[in-house]
C-alpha cells in the first residue's frame, strides 16, 4: 500500500539517451531495477540507478511514518519518464569567422514505485472519479 516519487532536475544527460535507460526498468521490480542499472553501459545509468535508491528509501520512510509493514521486495517501478531540461547554448568558432551552436541538453527525471496493491486499487479510483 505504499507509493514513493524521486525526482532529479537538470542532469547533464540528454533526454533521448536518458528514454533509453528508462525503458529498460519499466515494470520491473524495484530490486531487478537496481541490477539492470548497475550494469547498463550507458552513462545515464548511474543517476537513473541513484534516483531508483532514493524512491525505495523515501518509501521505507513513507511506511514507516505511516506505521505499515514494508516490504523491499514488493516494490515494483509504477511509472518512469524523463521530461526535457533547460538547454544550455554554446558558440564554438568555426572558419571564416562563422561560429557553430552546441546545446547541451538537460533532463527532469522521475520515477515512481508502488506496491502491487496500490497499482490495482488507483485505476479503481480513477473510473469512480470519471463516472461521476
Amino acid at each position: 500500500m505504499v507509493e514513493s516519487i524521486a525526482r532529479v532536475r537538470h542532469i547533464r544527460v540528454t533526454p533521448q539517451k536518458a528514454r533509453r535507460v528508462v525503458a529498460l526498468i519499466k515494470g520491473k521490480q524495484a530490486e531487478e531495477a537496481l541490477a539492470i542499472l548497475k550494469f547498463a553501459p550507458q552513462g545515464a545509468s548511474e543517476p537513473i540507478y541513484k534516483l531508483v535508491a532514493s524512491a525505495i528509501a523515501n518509501a521505507r520512510v513513507k511506511a514507516d511514518n505511516e506505521g505499515t509493514y514494508f516490504d523491499e521486495g514488493a516494490l515494483f517501478v509504477k511509472n518512469a519518464f524523463v521530461d526535457e531540461g533547460t538547454t544550455l547554448k554554446r558558440f564554438q568558432p568555426r572558419a571564416q569567422g562563422r561560429a557553430f551552436q552546441i546545446k547541451k541538453r538537460s533532463s527532469h527525471i522521475t520515477v515512481v514505485l508502488a506496491t502491487p496493491e496500490v497499482a490495482e486499487t488507483a485505476p479503481a479510483s480513477q473510473t469512480k472519479k470519471a463516472s461521476k
